[in-house]
């Protein structure tokens, strides 16, 4: 695992995008080709701890020559190519590491990191999500550069709720940066860029509605009606404000916040979520036939938007239409299969249906999977994302 020290250069070379720093491109020096494999290591090693950067490389090389499969060298020397922004020989430094070991979190994370600054921004995003199943350790830095760097990429690639939970978990760890704050930004008002690629006539809404989300997160509730008043009067025509805002105010103020989403729609005819949002509101309220047109829309516009096609499976079962539900619905499962709500769903239609066995397998799922979500409860912010899972206090018919 890296070390504070190692972790602090990775900060550094991120925030400041220093110039390359040559190192020696070499075969490795004849001197160190006379010495054992063990020695080569332990001079490797000193040279490190010395500051001896170019010793070090030349006799890392010289040993990872005279043994290949050496995981620790590999991953001493393309750490070293990180801190002196060699990011293409870093990345395929750490493949190789990742060959060595597959189940090593943090190279994963630098491999990542590397593509990030070459711009190879899909397989950034697979590997970084692959570092944080596997793990990266526990510096708080590390987690930071690593959990920031996939929320902006999972933005990018239009993954807004992924994102909005990383950032949001920054907001409530404390982590109120202009940085932060721009990344939320971006998130809540759905924008599939970058923060270096941000147009500047976006730069002032994105941190108008990265703050007002900050406050929302932080529950300061005054500071955060100000500043959704601030974004709404001063950008009442940009795509996402008011759904954002209809997000923020759904908690306790449904009607408003249905206001807010049909003014959305007024400006933004094909926004999905927000049809997700009332067809959702609609039905709480006993509202099935009001909330139908919305959710078919929503799932026609976006059929892999697991949420619209659980609605519409559930205003089918609700209609009597159970072939329907069930084929709404056990889309909505491929498309998410942790999500309870379709589970619940389903196992309702698989009953109505006969299909017993079925029913029982998706009624044992929604538990684990309810257990689960709320154990995760507390934590999640659906401020401008999809609505909060729905299910009912009691277990599926």
């Amino acid at each position: 695992m890296a070390s504070l020290a190692l972790i602090l250069c990775v900060l550094s070379a991120l925030a400041a995008g220093a110039g390359q720093t040559a190192l020696p491109m070499s075969a490795p020096a004849a001197a160190a080709q006379v010495d054992d494999f063990d020695t080569l290591r332990r001079r490797a090693d000193e040279a490190r701890a010395a500051g001896r950067v170019h010793e070090a490389v030349e006799l890392y090389r010289a040993a990872i020559a005279m043994q290949p499969s050496w995981a620790e060298g590999h991953w001493s020397l393309g750490t070293i190519y990180y801190d002196a922004d060699r990011h293409r020989e870093c990345r395929d430094t750490f493949a190789t590491v990742i060959r060595l070991e597959p189940e090593h979190g943090a190279a994963w994370a630098f491999r990542g990191l590397c593509e990030f600054k070459l711009t190879e921004f899909a397989p950034a995003l697979e590997h970084l999500t692959r570092a944080n199943d596997l793990g990266v350790g526990d510096d708080p830095s590390f987690l930071a550069v690593v959990g920031y760097h996939r929320a902006i990429l999972l933005a990018r690639f239009g993954q807004f709720e992924l994102a909005l939970d990383l950032n949001a978990g920054f907001i409530r760890g404390g982590n109120t940066t202009s940085t932060v704050i721009e990344a939320l930004g971006i998130t809540l008002l759905r924008l599939p860029v970058l923060p270096s690629e941000v147009p500047p006539e976006k730069r002032e809404i994105v941190e108008l509605a990265g703050g007002a989300g900050a406050f929302a997160i932080g529950m300061m509730r005054d500071a955060a009606e100000q500043a959704f008043g601030r974004l709404v009067s001063k950008y009442p025509d940009e795509s996402n404000v008011h759904y954002v805002f209809g997000t923020y105010l759904m908690g306790d103020r449904p009607a408003e916040a249905l206001e807010q989403f049909t003014m959305e729609l007024q400006r933004s005819p094909q926004h999905v979520p927000a049809r997700v949002q009332i067809a959702q509101e609609l039905i709480k309220q006993g509202e099935f036939e009001r909330a139908s047109p919305y959710a078919t829309e929503a799932a026609r516009l976006a059929p892999k938007n697991f949420m619209a096609r659980r609605i519409v499976g559930q205003l089918k079962l609700q209609a009597g239409d159970t072939s329907g539900a069930i084929a709404h619905l056990e889309a909505a499962r491929a498309l998410e299969p942790t999500s309870p709500s379709v589970r619940y769903h389903l196992a309702r239609a698989y009953q109505r249906a006969g299909r017993s066995d079925e029913a029982k397998r998706e009624r044992v799922e929604f538990s684990r999977l309810e257990a689960l979500q709320q154990r995760k409860r507390g934590g999640a912010s659906t401020l401008g994302g999809q609505p909060a899972e729905e299910t009912r206090p009691e277990r599926p018919d």
